[in-house]
């Protein structure tokens, strides 16, 4: 039961830094390539306000809000995920060393990429497909992989591993 208290606990500081990674990565791609930084955010909204709604370019309570929230939930989501398969917070004995994090991290990205992307419905993608290129959402999805592992990373630096 520790594991997995100690998992949840990695999860929302590992997520909270994944969910600002890749808002921050989203938001360069969006300047872009659309102008905005606020683009791809807020057709990260297209999940509750539809596509069409979702083109904004322009800060707002209703998209913006909405979108970080979404991301920010699903970084929670996926860092449940690897807190618990590769995370100091599910694996305390583990050895260490900065690879684990690391290719921990590329494993839960790849699943999230197939699962946003092949196995959930169109209306339940991240959304920035609608705005973004293909090299962008390759950006987006290496941000999550850096979010996810750079807790334990920095740890394992300072542990010497």
């Amino acid at each position: 039961m520790q594991t997995i208290l100690g998992s949840v606990r990695q999860a929302l500081v590992s997520g909270t830094v994944a969910a600002a990674t890749t808002s921050l990565a989203a938001a360069l791609a969006g300047k872009r390539e659309t102008g905005s930084y606020v683009a791809p955010l807020n057709a990260t909204s297209h999940i509750i306000w539809g596509d069409q709604e979702a083109r904004q370019n322009d800060t707002s309570f209703k998209y913006t809000l909405t979108g970080v929230l979404l991301n920010y939930g699903a970084g929670i989501f996926w860092a449940a995920f690897y807190e618990r398969w590769f995370g100091r917070g599910g694996h305390p004995d583990a050895q260490r060393s900065l690879s684990r994090p690391l290719i921990g991290a590329a494993v839960v990205t790849a699943g999230a990429y197939l699962t946003d992307y092949y196995l959930v419905p169109k209306r339940f993608t991240p959304g920035y497909e609608l705005r973004l290129s293909g090299k962008s959402l390759l950006a987006i999805y290496g941000a999550l992989a850096l979010g996810l592992a750079m807790r334990d990373m920095r740890a394992d630096i300072r542990a010497g591993t």
